[in-house]
């Protein structure tokens, strides 16, 4: 009986030291976390021939941004922008599959653009107060928000989500003094055509080209159905709760552009995971603000309009180069890329607008962690809750 006794005792205490062990092990990985975290900030990830996309986007961008400027018709180049953006998509695709997901990415982005200026018009036409409208365009941006995400990922694009769509139709829905219909409508389907024989420039080279052959259609589980219309009610949530806040504070201190910080809600809800979503809020933050300086350096030197052409093709291109490889880095170019676009469109005051952006920017990052951060921390304390 002692010596059971003494066995009993020794094997409680191994217990007691496997399970201190346990618990030793989970506090050094958990307290490793945040130093990880911060690493995967700063490291650039592998290329895969980024200068192909990035040099069709350059180019895709540049091309009828400087005939506008040629013409005289730089009004019009915020429905060109807007209509580049369709060679984004498809970036490493076979020919066929990259075709059909710029057919109907622009497609779709032709509607919104469409949808965005006949807001416009008939807000104008109503005699709609500024205020007033200021809601009316941060209700509709937050529509916009959730249904392009479950549309862009029900035709599995990529990039996901409706980033694009929330900056295009806030941002031509903001323009006061829209052009002619039919003009901005003709620029946004001739940079679409475009940029779509750009994407399949390639095969004019045998040696770059790839078999083109139907591509299979798309079938969805219901898990990835589920998955899809929670996705846009992450994004209807985070746009619609950064626009809220933005247009409340911007009533207050008076500044403008509420719908940027929209755009930063919807960048942390793209990850495979929380601490990466976490990730690319802060990053774009620090992006936005080395892309600030950036910019005022640019503007320091007061560039004719053909050389601010010039300066988005080359942001346009390093963008591209960095976008999947270090976000931060890629941030730097679509900070300048997006205000030189602004300004080409409607000039105003540079330190009115290099303001806006930084506070957007913060509001909207910040509501985007928190909308990632609240399921983590729920998941968490129910499972506290079982465990005690």
């Amino acid at each position: 009986m002692p010596n059971d006794g003494v066995a009993q005792n020794h094997g409680r205490n191994l217990e007691a030291d496997a399970s201190a062990a346990v618990v030793r092990l989970i506090l050094r990985r958990k307290a490793s976390r945040p130093l990880k975290a911060v690493a995967e900030m700063f490291t650039m990830g592998p290329g895969n021939k980024d200068h192909h996309p990035a040099l069709r986007c350059a180019v895709g961008v540049f091309v009828p941004l400087i005939t506008l400027t040629l013409l005289g018709r730089l009004d019009l180049a915020v429905f060109a922008s807007f209509g580049a953006f369709t060679g984004i998509y498809g970036r490493n695709e076979p020919h066929s599959v990259r075709f059909r997901s710029q057919l109907r990415a622009g497609g779709f982005m032709l509607l919104i653009i469409l949808l965005a200026t006949l807001m416009a018009r008939a807000a104008h036409a109503g005699g709609l107060d500024g205020a007033a409208y200021s809601w009316l365009l941060t209700a509709a941006t937050t529509l916009v928000a959730g249904a392009c995400s479950v549309v862009v990922a029900a035709w599995r694009l990529r990039p996901g989500g409706s980033l694009f769509h929330i900056f295009a139709f806030a941002a031509i829905a903001s323009i006061t003094v829209q052009p002619p219909l039919w003009e901005a409508m003709l620029v946004a389907v001739g940079t679409t055509v475009f940029c779509l024989l750009i994407g399949m420039s390639a095969r004019v080279l045998k040696s770059h080209r790839t078999p083109w052959k139907r591509p299979p259609p798309i079938r969805h589980t219901p898990a990835e159905r589920r998955a899809m219309w929670l996705e846009g009610g992450g994004y209807l949530i985070a746009a619609g709760l950064a626009g809220t806040i933005a247009t409340l504070v911007g009533e207050r201190l008076g500044f403008g552009h509420t719908y940027w910080a929209m755009v930063a809600a919807v960048v942390p809800l793209v990850g495979h995971s929380t601490r990466h979503r976490v990730s690319r809020g802060i990053q774009r933050i620090a992006g936005t603000v080395l892309g600030l300086v950036l910019l005022a350096g640019i503007l320091w030197l007061n560039p004719a309009p053909w050389a601010m052409v010039l300066v988005i093709a080359a942001c346009q291109f390093g963008a591209e180069m960095f976008i999947a490889r270090q976000y931060l880095v890629a941030q730097v170019f679509v900070t300048p890329l997006a205000l030189i676009a602004t300004l080409l469109a409607a000039p105003v005051d540079p330190a009115l607008l290099l303001r806006d952006r930084i506070i957007e920017t913060v509001i909207g990052a910040a509501v985007g962690v928190a909308v990632v951060v609240a399921p983590a921390l729920w998941r968490c304390m129910r499972a506290a809750e079982e465990v005690a």
